[in-house]
Order: C-alpha cells, then sequence, then structure tokens
C-alpha cells in the first residue's frame, strides 16, 4: 500500500488506501474528551460509521446536514454550533469534517468559531476536497451576494486523505475535482499537467486505490501545500490559487449553484487564459493549451448562453478580490507558471475587456 506524508507548518496531510481507519490513531483524537464528526446525508451512510467506530462510539457524535453548496449557508453553521451547544461540548472537544468541499468549509468553520476556536481534523471525501478545499485552513460560508464571503483562517491538526472513498463518488463530481488538478499544473507543473489530463480522459479505467491515483492525489497537494507555506493568508502569492475563480464562482454563483464548482472553475480558467493574452501577461498559445486541457478532461469551456457578459461582470464585483471597485485576477504567464509577482500576485482588469472576452 502507497502512503504518503505531506508536510505543512502545523500539520500533515496523509494520503493512504484505507486511511479513514487512521483517524482514531492520531494523538489528537485521543487527547480531545469528546469528538463531533459533521458529515452531510450523502457520506453519512457510507462512512460516518468508520470514522465513529475508529474513535470510539462512547464519545463521539455525529451530526448530518443536507448534501450541496445550497446548505453551505450562515442557517447551517448556525443550526450546528447550536446542537453543540445543546451537547455541552466544550473546548477540550475535536471536530471531524468528513465530506466534500461544503462539509469541509462548514466544519472548519464551526470548529473556527465555536467557543473561540476549538481543533479539527479533515477527512475529505471527494477529489476536489482532496486536492483543493481540505488543504490551506480556508472555512466559510456562502451569503447571497457571493461565494465564501463569510468565514475565517483555521488550520486543521490534520488532513486524512482515503482514495478509496473515491469509488463512491458518483462520475459527475469526480470530474469535476479534476478542474483543481489542471489548475494547480497550470499554475506550478507542466509535466503534472499533462498527466491529469491523461487521468482525467480516461476516467472508466481509473482505479482509486492505484498508485497511479496517489501519486495524482499527492503531487496536486504538494503543489498548494508549497503555496500555503509561503502565504498563510492570501497576502501574496497564495492569490495564484484564485485562477479560474474570480469568474468561475460568478458563473456558479448566477447558476443559483446548480452547476458543480469545478464544472465553473474550468470555465473560468478558460476565459481567464484569455483574458492573461489579452492583457499582455501571457505569452501566445497559452489560453488555447489550457483550453484543450478543459475540453481533454470533458469540461464546458464556454458560459452557458443563459447568463449574459454584463451579468457574469457583475457577479465579480461581489467577490473578494475586489480592491478600489476593480476586480482583480489570478492570471498565468505561461502554462506552469503565474504572472503578478511584481503586483502581489494579482492584476487588476478593466470590466470592459473582461466582457469583451466574455463575449
Amino acid at each position: 500500500m502507497t502512503v504518503r506524508t505531506i508536510a505543512l507548518p502545523t500539520y500533515e496531510v496523509t494520503v493512504a488506501p484505507g486511511a479513514l481507519e487512521r483517524v482514531g490513531a492520531l494523538d489528537s483524537v485521543g487527547r480531545a474528551h469528546r469528538c463531533v464528526v459533521i458529515t452531510d446525508d450523502n457520506v453519512g451512510p457510507l462512512y460516518a460509521d468508520r470514522i465513529h467506530g475508529a474513535i470510539g462510539a462512547a464519545r463521539t457524535t455525529v451530526l448530518t446536514i443536507p448534501a450541496g453548496e445550497a446548505h453551505k449557508t450562515r442557517d447551517t453553521w448556525a443550526r450546528l454550533t447550536d446542537e453543540l451547544l445543546a451537547s455541552g461540548l466544550g473546548r477540550d472537544s475535536l471536530i471531524v469534517a468528513l465530506g466534500g468541499g461544503v462539509v469541509g468549509d462548514v466544519g472548519g468553520f464551526v470548529a473556527a468559531t465555536y467557543m473561540r476556536g476549538v481543533p479539527y481534523i479533515q477527512v475529505p471525501t471527494t477529489l476536489l476536497a482532496m486536492v483543493d478545499a481540505s488543504i490551506g485552513g480556508k472555512t466559510g460560508v456562502d451569503t447571497p451576494a457571493g461565494k465564501n464571503l463569510v468565514g475565517a483562517f483555521h488550520q486543521p491538526l490534520a488532513v486524512i486523505v482515503d482514495p478509496s472513498v473515491l469509488a463512491t463518488l458518483p462520475r459527475a463530481h469526480l470530474r469535476a475535482g479534476f478542474a483543481e488538478v489542471i489548475k494547480h499544473g497550470v499554475i506550478a507543473d507542466e509535466v503534472y499537467l499533462d498527466r491529469a489530463i491523461s487521468a482525467a480522459s480516461d476516467l472508466g479505467s481509473l482505479d482509486p486505490v492505484s498508485d497511479t491515483m496517489v501519486e495524482l492525489v499527492s503531487r496536486s497537494i504538494e503543489i498548494k501545500a508549497d503555496v500555503v507555506r509561503r502565504d498563510e493568508h492570501e497576502g501574496g502569492v497564495r492569490k495564484v490559487l484564485n485562477f479560474g475563480h474570480t469568474i468561475g464562482h460568478a458563473v456558479e454563483l448566477l447558476s443559483d449553484y446548480s452547476m458543480l464548482h469545478g464544472d465553473a472553475i474550468a470555465i473560468g480558467m478558460s476565459y481567464e487564459s484569455e483574458l492573461a493574452e489579452r492583457c499582455g501577461v501571457a505569452t501566445a498559445g497559452t489560453a488555447e493549451r489550457i483550453q484543450r486541457a478543459v475540453m481533454a478532461a470533458g469540461f464546458e469551456r464556454r458560459r452557458p448562453t443563459s447568463m449574459a457578459p454584463e451579468q457574469i461582470v457583475a457577479a465579480t464585483h461581489g467577490d473578494k478580490k475586489v480592491r478600489a471597485g476593480r476586480v482583480e485576477y489570478a492570471l498565468p504567464s505561461r502554462v506552469g507558471a503565474m504572472a503578478g509577482a511584481s503586483s502581489g500576485w494579482s492584476i487588476a482588469v478593466d470590466d470592459e475587456l473582461v466582457q469583451s472576452v466574455l463575449n
């Protein structure tokens, strides 16, 4: 069995088939007086019992939320915190976020704010959460104005990644995770991008517990971890991880979160790579290469026709990356490298140019 460990400044990420059973052996779990598993109604029936058993039923409570981005809200956060208070959990408790990106973000935000902060562990169960959402300590909820506008940085004590759980992940959600994998290749590793495209284009034969999958997931985590090590609170180079997310989040919002996050980010990467060339920060051919990667992985590269360019541009102004009324973008200089080092790793772009690209 292949086991990979990726170290961040204050915790480790463990990637291994069968790793769910490792949760109970973590020192932080052993020290906790009580543990709370936060999961959703898709993942809970599949894996909550395994975590429950690994930690010990006598001191473990399972709280379940409805699945889906539509439930990543302040109301869900309030209900969970009220349930923790009603159960009498103190600051010596520990939260285990078991699920995809929504559960990880909400569970992490509960941990960040409950009694001014309690420890938590991320146990991601989707590819997207494994390679992106569970790494780096970003927690939060969505609002009607946009994604992740209320939240906090709160680093987990550990991240446990068990690729075997991907066997039960719907194919559309597995493919959606490859959007973040492609993004990591674009920002840091051209060779890795080619490997990701090859894997995404042949999902039917991809074994979740194979060495190929373990290495694919591990390398993606390494890329993100390397960025997070240098900039934990997104004051500089961590902004490069936002490639595709400014337009992508706008598209996701306008879909009323009916579109999967990865599908929206793929569209965002396609347009933002064109924007990079139009701004003169990317070498010729960069956009074409990125768009070929997006399409090879089975994603659409163009906005839904129901979303007008001016609507998307307006939605980008609800994003956290607006400064002095102008929207800033993380843009590539080529495949494998990002532009903007001299401007804090983000580039302000006029709305008129963005709308022109969207047209």
